[in-house]
């Protein structure tokens, strides 16, 4: 029985790389990469030889990553479909390494016109590529995941384990992502994003799929091949959710017309990946219609369809190799004499603000939007859950969390995500309301507390989001930074950390950078005001007098920080702001100013917030406790205060007595 279940998952695999060369071979005909090009041809051997490597490195890194996954969502720790899925995975890393030196390798040879050699010079070139050249450095970061994830796997023996290597293998993918798309077009930051959330979507679908057939070889009896199967599929839609609207995405940027959707080389071979997406997205349906509703009477169709689908899945992405390779029918590059702000950011500058941009200009950026919906969805899909099953929920808590989301929303996709690059204090409010203003909308929503109340326990030792979420604020790890000591430090010396270190040269240059800007922001902000008024699990928190005391002190810091920018007459990063060649608005220097006014005045209102909600629950713990009391008191027939009264009757004689 064994073997026979290795044999249907080699053959299933076999057709993962069947339908690889097949998606390949069709899109690089009909998008006309497999034409010689006119212009410095690489010859036959590389053209074919090339996206074949990349394509099976792609191939091994998705099972590699969705394994993974897998394995720490899906699968029970000690068991042997977890070990044969983590060894999977392991194999799968050597293979991606493998394939993805011969694809860097390859790609120096196609850029370069140089013939494979072992000498000296060929070395030093090589060398140079990999280290100075930005393409050989992204392609060199992707393998260096690799080769570690390969020998770091097999030392996992646990959930945390999985769960800590499949983070090194999303961290793989983003050297993937900035080089697909050059900085200096006008849609970098938009495109790099797409490609990113399309490859983590894709390393999910793909590679959990065929884990699933991994553990499915270990497993013998159905119902837990029927409990893995549906994990797999609450991967699988938010995997196909990620790869649809980052794959609409990249069409807009890259296609952008229906007309060059079905006239061009490039649109066509993106509407057969569509087909292919749509074909995936109909099976998804009838797994969860139909299969894993009667899993035992339809093992046969469930093992056909698994089939059919792994040869689309591998030509999906052989689609997406040969798609890579073809000429797009837009060019968002800047054309004729570049302006500064075209050199500096690769679009225009945009028209002096006024009141109306301030509240019309949309500037999405797809990870922030994508979160803000997937964090409203999923507390409204937590409280309409309690309802359903009688349980209460205060509005007050869903009104403040869908308040922060918004603001969150507006801050990373609207007029500041649009003027932040060219505006010191654009830069300064948008920093404030991430740190200050979302986290103190936020935190009262106890979005933690609802995912435990709203949220099944799993019966086995398995993590669904449930346990990984609260076994991660009860770590020590979390326990620490989430002091209110720690979390106010954090808060605070952020500031100086960020603007007076080559950090924020980094922050707003580069589109990594960017991102954990305001990662970093919102979650300073968080822990801070959840330390203050948070009523999420974590560690104990200080008494209100302490608190309040901890507020001041905290947000005086940020008042010093402010008047030293206002002060100041030294511009911050003077070569971007100061280059920008803006000729509406103040002059970047008293801008800079401005903005040292906005991080000493807005703090203010924050301020007062949170004292208001600190003095309410600290009258509402005082009368808690009096209450307790009483109630303490009326069960021991007020012995309590014939106690205290016999106390103060004692002293009163014993003075009596001294005289």
């Amino acid at each position: 029985m064994l073997t026979t279940k290795l044999n249907r998952l080699t053959v299933a695999l076999t057709l993962l790389l069947v339908g690889l060369a097949l998606g390949i071979l069709v899109g690089m005909f009909v998008g006309g990469a497999a034409v010689p090009s006119e212009l410095g041809d690489v010859g036959d051997l590389l053209r074919w030889s090339s996206p074949a490597l990349r394509g099976i490195s792609d191939v091994a890194e998705a099972v590699t990553i969705g394994s993974l996954v897998f394995a720490a969502f899906a699968l029970n720790p000690g068991t042997k479909a977890f070990s044969r899925v983590l060894f999977s995975a392991a194999l799968s890393a050597a293979a991606w390494a493998l394939a993805g030196t011969a694809y860097l390798v390859a790609t120096y040879l196609a850029i370069t016109g140089s013939a494979l050699s072992l000498d000296q010079k060929f070395a030093d070139q090589f060398y140079i590529f990999v280290t100075d050249i930005q393409l050989g450095q992204m392609l060199s970061l992707n393998l260096l995941a690799a080769f570690v994830l390969a020998v770091l796997i097999l030392f996992v023996r646990k959930l945390f384990g999985a769960a800590v290597c499949a983070a090194i293998g999303f961290a793989g993918l983003i050297p993937i992502a900035l080089s697909g798309h050059s900085a200096g077009s006008a849609s970098h930051a938009m495109a790099v994003n797409a490609l990113g959330l399309h490859l983590v979507g894709i390393c999910i679908w793909v590679g959990g799929f065929v884990a699933l057939m991994i553990a499915n070889s270990r497993i013998d009896d159905v119902d837990e091949q029927k409990l893995i199967l549906t994990r797999y599929s609450t991967l699988a839609l938010f995997a196909f959710a990620l790869v649809a609207v980052s794959g609409f995405t990249s069409a807009q940027i890259r296609i952008g017309s229906i007309a060059n959707l079905f006239g061009t080389g490039y649109g066509q071979v993106a509407l057969l990946k569509i087909l292919a997406l749509i074909s995936l997205g109909t099976l998804g349906a009838i797994y969860r219609t139909r299969i894993i509703r009667f899993f035992k009477e339809r093992a046969n169709t469930f093992a056909a369809l698994v089939l059919v689908e792994l040869v689309i899945f591998g030509s999906a992405m052989g689609l997406g190799t040969a798609l890579a390779r073809t000429a797009t029918p837009i060019n968002d590059y800047p054309a004729g004499e570049l302006t500064p702000a075209e050199i500096l950011t690769g679009v225009k500058l945009p028209p002096e603000p006024t009141v109306l941009i301030w509240f019309t200009t949309f500037k999405p950026d797809l990870i922030w939007l994508l979160v803000c919906v997937a964090l409203a969805g999923f507390y409204i899909s937590g409280v309409l859950r309690l309802r359903r099953r009688g349980d209460a929920w205060s509005p007050a808590r869903t009104v403040s969390w869908l308040a922060g989301i918004a603001l969150l929303f507006y801050v990373t996709n609207g007029y500041f995500n649009a003027y932040e690059q060219y505006l010191f204090s654009a830069h300064m409010l948008a920093h404030m309301l991430l740190t200050m203003g979302v986290p103190v909308l936020l935190v009262p929503g106890a979005p933690i507390t609802l995912l435990a109340r709203a949220v099944a326990k799993r019966q086995d030792d398995s993590r669904g989001v449930r346990e990984w979420v609260l076994w991660g604020v009860q770590t020590k790890y979390a326990q620490f930074i989430s002091h209110p000591l720690v979390a106010a430090g954090l808060f605070a010396s952020s500031l100086v950390v960020f603007y007076f270190t080559p950090v924020f040269n980094w922050a707003t240059r580069e589109h990594v950078g960017h991102e954990w800007m305001v990662a970093h922001f919102v979650i300073t902000g968080y822990l801070f005001v959840q330390a203050l008024i948070g009523i999420d699990p974590g560690p104990a928190r200080f008494g209100y007098p302490q608190r309040l005391i901890l507020l001041i002190a905290t947000l005086a810091f940020h008042a010093f920080f402010g008047l030293a920018l206002m002060t100041g007459d030294t511009l911050l990063l003077a070569d971007w702001f100061g280059a920008m060649g803006r000729s509406w608005g103040q002059s970047p220097l008293v801008d800079q100013q401005t903005g040292g006014g906005i991080a000493w005045g807005i703090g203010e209102l924050p301020t007062a917030v949170l004292t208001i909600i600190v003095a309410i629950q600290w009258s509402r713990s005082d009368d808690r406790d009096a209450k307790r009391l009483d109630r303490a008191s009326d069960r021991s027939g007020n012995e309590d205060l014939s106690e205290y009264n016999r106390m103060l009757d004692a002293l009163a004689q014993r003075k009596e007595d001294s005289r």
